[in-house]
Order: structure tokens, then sequence, then C-alpha cells
């Protein structure tokens, strides 16, 4: 007995270490599914055997016509001529883009006159994610944006889908269990934002430098608790990089001081680009979506309870007509409008204490070239504390971001000193033989987070760090907060809130849209009454892969630039941009006509943002359907007749309504870093070429170069000090 025993226990402890070291093992390198990198869901479409292409025919939304219309009916507020043209205007456009782009009518059937269940206010990533979930839990919901589909905070984000690791520090130095739960949902979330929407989200890298030895064991345990609380919803592994592999990593790093880094991962996307597949996929499935639409003022019964809102279209107002006012009736309203949530609250109560306290967050574009394509960097403790980030996006790098109290703005503008304090600080981390100035800046934005304060709370003073969701006396639902990763979470929670004080009745949707466009998917299968939001992929979503762009190439002879950037922005609805782009009449590419010559958007973008995405300015285009004013502000002024000529073709605008569209436009600009100057540039100068001239103080901060260099001596014909301007013959040279 006591020999077995003694053979027994090695075999035992053996035993136990290769199963915890092959546990560990196979952890470490176990297959992953990264996200985009499975085939497509809908394969893309084929040559038939007798040479034919059959194209992929996707539902259309409602145009945007016929969502007023259906505004108006809930009130029984729309005439029949109304009804009349909105239809007839409707089903002519629908008949052409049928015929050019190979789509199919997903309309819905006209809604009745009766009060929507629920009526939201805000377009925001929030107010989009309210009427994505209640459409497909099977209520009747309405959505109106003052402005544009996330013109607000939802497109001047970090650009990150994340869980916080600066979250997570302070949840275990301060022993705060909510900031544990924000950061633990968001990594829940962050994995829900990238199954449904693979084509606008993608995982990044992100480096931690390490400076000092004991940082490493520190950084170390962080990122690995990080990747703990993912748990499933996790992919790659945080790991350590010693200082030659860091900087072979991140070659822009500086040298000195330098013992290695920490390479942990988070997700990134186009934030305005989801934001307005959010609100189309909704407009899919049913929800009435209107942008450019403006609440004036809510309506109450005689027992003072919200059963609507008067509102007004702002796009008859920059046609230069008279706008007509018009009721909306619905049994619940949610204000969703993110920092401008007390101006909402106050339409409802005159004298309720705000919540909002806003916080301005800058951020800078610069060139591609200051950091790696696929590799980000955080800088965890700047000069004065804060967090700074520095980030591949679109080909260009942003940098940001600060972080101080404001005044609340539509379009606030970034400060110089904040623009330099971020460069300064960007400097401190980079190789001292780069440069980084500020005519290298791009553009420069701020947004403004509404961060909130529970009126509930007895401490007023006190922020909340994720979202609040209050209910006033009359039934007016606010959700505010919160931040782009969790806007799932948070529509799902505001609806169920709103479900029970309106005492709602979801039901599962039978005659869902084939929103992917083909038969093969039953997108209707899961929608069972219940939130299904973490299952619904969005549009775009069902027939992409990483190798998509491979058949738009080969199919209209897309540039691979502009193939692989459609397929990234559009997902398979990339098919639709590109048949709606013109031919080059060139050899190669062969469709395709650029915007602007250093970026890939393309003249397809603005037809389909106009038809597809309710897409009614100049800035809509520049800013959110495609991201050119938000990664070069003179590139996006200089291709700003472009697409106005564009919009023009498709919306019938008047000279005069190109006019405004020129003026609305440069002042946005300026709130994304175009220079001053070029506040009174005329169309006439930039189709001349002298939108890039600067003055002497502009050319010192906003040019990317310097004067023109003289002559390099090893190259010049001339002897070493003479002046090649000058005769040979003139005593200068003598």
């Amino acid at each position: 007995m006591a020999a077995s025993r003694r053979f027994l226990r090695p075999f035992l402890y053996t035993s136990a270490a290769a199963t915890a070291g092959g546990g560990a093992l196979y952890y470490v390198y176990r297959p992953i599914r990264v996200p985009g990198s499975d085939p497509a869901s809908v394969p893309p479409p084929r040559y038939t055997d007798d040479g034919r292409f059959n194209p992929p025919r996707f539902p259309l939304v409602k145009t945007r016509d016929e969502q007023i219309a259906d505004l108006k009916r809930s009130s029984g507020s729309e005439s029949a001529v109304d009804t009349v043209k909105a239809t007839t205007k409707g089903v002519l456009e629908r008949l052409t883009m049928s015929k050019e782009e190979g789509s199919v009518d997903g309309r819905g059937k006209p809604n009745h006159e009766e009060p929507y269940d629920l009526l939201v206010i805000g377009g925001g990533a929030t107010g989009a994610g309210i009427a994505l979930d209640a459409a497909t839990r099977g209520l009747k919901v309405a959505m109106v944006e003052r402005e544009d589909f996330a013109s607000g905070t939802s497109s001047k984000s970090t650009k990150l889908v994340h869980g916080g690791v600066r979250y997570l520090e302070k949840a275990v130095w301060d022993l705060d269990y909510n900031q544990y739960k924000l950061v633990k949902e968001a990594l829940r979330e962050r994995k829900y934002f990238l199954d449904t929407a693979p084509h606008l989200s993608n995982w990044l890298p992100i480096m931690i430098p390490v400076q000092k030895w004991w940082q490493a064991p520190y950084f170390w345990a962080g990122t690995k608790f990080y990747d703990f609380l993912a748990g499933a919803e996790g992919i790659e592994s945080s790991y350590f990089l010693t200082k030659s592999r860091a900087l072979d990593a991140f070659p822009m790093l500086k040298k000195e001081n330098l013992f290695g880094a920490l390479v942990y991962y988070d997700g990134a996307h186009n934030d305005s680009r989801m934001n307005v597949s959010i609100a189309m996929t909704a407009a899919l499935y049913g929800a009435t979506v209107v942008n450019h639409v403006e609440v004036t003022n809510l309506e109450k019964d005689a027992n003072g309870k919200l059963i609507g809102a008067r509102v007004k279209d702002r796009v008859q107002e920059k046609n230069g007509e008279k706008p007509q006012e018009f009721s909306i009736k619905a049994k619940g309203i949610i204000n969703a409008t993110g920092p401008f949530t007390d101006a909402v609250r106050k339409m409802d109560e005159p004298d309720v204490p705000e919540i909002v306290a806003p916080s301005s967050g800058v951020h800078v574009i610069l060139p591609g070239y200051y950091s790696p394509s696929k590799m980000g960097l955080i800088d965890p403790k700047t000069s004065d504390g804060r967090v700074i980030f520095f980030l591949p996006w679109q080909g260009n790098t942003i940098a940001g971001t600060t972080d101080a109290p404001t005044a609340i703005s539509q379009n606030p503008i970034a400060g110089e000193e904040e623009i330099n304090w971020i460069l300064s600080e960007i400097q401190a981390y980079l190789a001292p033989d780069l440069n980084v100035r500020r005519g290298d800046v791009l553009a420069a934005w701020s947004g403004i987070r509404p961060l909130v304060k529970d009126p509930h709370s007895k401490n007023t003073e006190s922020l909340v760090r994720n979202h609040l969701i209050t209910v006033s006396d009359s039934g007016l639902l606010t959700c505010a907060g919160g931040k782009w990763t969790t806007y799932r979470q948070m529509a799902e929670e505001a609806v169920d809130e709103a479900i029970k004080r309106y005492d709602l009745k979801t039901k599962a949707l039978v005659n869902a849209p084939r929103v992917s466009g083909s038969e093969m998917i039953d997108d209707a299968a899961p929608l069972d009454g219940g939130c299904q939001t973490h299952q619904v992929r969005l549009v775009g979503a069902h027939g992409f892969s990483n190798t998509l762009f491979i058949n738009l190439i080969q199919h209209f002879g897309l540039e691979s630039i502009v193939a692989k950037h459609l397929t990234e922005s559009y997902g398979d609805r990339a098919w639709t941009v590109a048949a709606l782009s013109a031919p080059t009449e060139q050899r190669y590419p062969v469709r395709g006509l650029k915007i602007s010559a250093l970026y890939p958007f393309i003249d397809g973008e603005i037809r389909y943002g106009v038809r597809h995405e309710y897409a009614q300015t100049a800035v809509d285009v520049l800013a959110r359907r495609t991201r050119l004013a938000f990664l070069n502000a003179q590139a996006a002024l200089e291709a700003l007749p472009t697409v106005i000529d564009l919009m023009t073709e498709e919306l019938g605008w008047s000279k005069k309504r190109q006019e405004q569209e020129w003026k609305d436009t440069v002042q946005f600009l300026a709130s994304m870093g175009l220079a001053k100057s070029k506040l009174s540039v005329t169309r006439k100068d930039v189709e001349n070429g002298k939108a890039g001239e600067y003055d002497e103080h502009e050319r010192k901060l906003y040019s990317r170069h310097d004067q023109p260099a003289d002559t390099m001596e090893s190259d010049s014909k001339f002897a070493s000090g003479e002046k090649p301007i000058v005769s040979t013959d003139s005593p200068v040279n003598k």
C-alpha cells in the first residue's frame, strides 16, 4: 500500500500539472472567430451558365415623403392630396430605383389613422437604437431628428467600441461596483456590436507603452483582468512586447526610456455610418424615421398627460418655403436627445432642474503616417492625469480626447488650446525626429458628451457615468448619458420601461422584410416580441465578408482602395453603391468618380445617400454618409461643388438652395477645423484652385508643408553660395 501510494502521488501531481498546462495552452492558442472572417451568410452573386449576372435585390425603405405622410396620418392631419402626392412620388422613385439598382419594394403597408405606440425624439445612437428595438418587438414607432442622424455627439466619438480600461482601473482602486458593472456591460455589448455590424466595426490592438520596469506587472495585471472580464465575449488575449518588438510594431515610438509595451484588444467602428445603418434597419422593420424634422412643442390631454408632439419639416425652410406644422400622436414619448435632453424636458416641465452636465471632447485628425494601420496607442496617464488615444481610422490617425465642462451648442468649435495640448502629449511619445506640427492637423472637432446627474439623488452634483432613465409625471420618458458601446443596452432598458409605463403590447413579426435580400435567411425567425437586437443584423451585414471587395472589383472594375472602402462602409449594399457610380471613361478604373483625389469616396455614395439614407443636405453627405469632413476639412471644401451638383441632380435644388447649401456647409466646416480665412471663400474660388492659398500667419497654422525649399547643394548646377536667380556677373556673386 505504501509503495502504491508512493507512485500514485507523483502520478496525480504530474497529471494535474499536465492538465492545467494543457488547459492554459489551449486557452492561449484556442481557435478564435474574428468578426468578418467568416464566409458571408449570403454568398455574393454569381454568373449563370448562360453568362447572365443576377445582382442582389435588396428591399427598399419608404421615401422620406412617404414617412412624413405616415407621421401626419397618426393624427389625421394629412390631406387626401398629400397622400396621393407622397404615394405617387414614392412609386415613381421606387420604379426608377428598382430598375437601376436591382432592388425590390420592401415597404410595409401604409399606417392607419391611429397613434403610434412610441414617438422617439432624437436620431442619435440611442434614439435610433430605441426605434430599432421597438420596431423589432412589433410596436408602432416613429423617430424624428431635428438635424440629421448622428449630427451631434454620435458622429464625434473616439471611434472606439470598448469596455474602458480606465473605468476598470477606477473600479478596482475606488472599489466602485457601478464602474465595474459599466465595464462588464460594455464588454458584452462590444461583442454584439461586432456581430451585428461586422462591416462597420473591427477588432483593434491597442498598445500601452511601458517606460519603467515596475509598470510592466501593473499593466499586465490590468489587461489580463480586462481579458478575464470579457470572457467568451473576448478575442485575442493581451500580451507583452519587448522594447525591440514594440518598436517594430509601432516604429514611430520614442526609444528613450521605453522598457516595452502591453497590447490589448478593443473594437473600433465608423460611428456615423453605424448610426445611419441602425436608423435604416429600423425603417426596414417598419419604423417611421425622419431626419430634419423638429419638435416645436409637446401636446397633453386634459389630465396633463402627454399624447403627442407638434413638429415641422426643416427641409421646407431650406427650400425657401414656409414649413407647415403638424401633430404626431403617440401613446408614449421618449426623449433621447443627448446634450439637448434638458431642452426637451423643459418643453414638458419648464421649471424642471437640469440633469445634463455637458463635457467637451476634442479630437484631431493627423495624416496616416503617424500611426501603423493596424495598431493603436493609449497614454493612460498624460501630463494632467487624463487619458489620450492615438488610433488609425479611415486611413488617417485620430488623437484625443480632452474632457472639460462646456456650453451646449449644435456645432462647437475645437479651441487652439485643446488642439495644442493634444499635439504636445502626442509628441512626448513619438520619436524626436518626428515633429508633429499644427499644420499636420487635417481636421479638428469638439463633441459634447452628455454626462448626467440623477435628479433623485441626494447629492445632485454627483455625475452618473452610465446611463439614466427617468419618467416625468406627464409621462415623458428620458434616456440620457451612457456611451456609444452601450447604446443597444440603453435602448433595451428604455423600451422595457416604456412597455411597462404605457401599457404597450408587443407581438411577433410574421412578415418581416428580407433585409438580407435573400430567401436563404429568415430575418423574422428570432423576432418573437421580445428584445432580440443582440442578434438583429444591420443593413449590409448579411452578405459582408473580408473578401467581398474582390467581387466588386471583378464585376464593376472599381479601384481596389475604393472597393475595399465601399464594402467596409456599406457591407453588401456596396453592390448598390457601385451600380449607382458613373463610368470613368478610362481603361481603369471602369466605375467610380472620386469626389476627392485624396480619398476613396465616389459619386455613387452621394446618390445612394440621397435615395436610400435620407441625405438632405451637403453636410449630411460630407460629414455622415461619407466621412470626408471629419478626415480633411480642406478636402471637403474642395469636394463641395461636386457634392452640390450631384445632390441638385437628385433633389432638384433651385439656384437659391444651392447657394444656401454652400454657405451652410462652409460654416459647418469651420467646426471641423477649416481655416477662418476660408469662411468667405466662394465656389468660383474653389473651382479656380484658390481654396488652398494661405497668408503667412495661416500657413504656419494650417499648411502641411513648408515654403518651397531651395535646391539642394548636391544637385545644384551653381557654385556654393551663388544665387541662381541673380546673374553670375552680378556683384552679389563676386
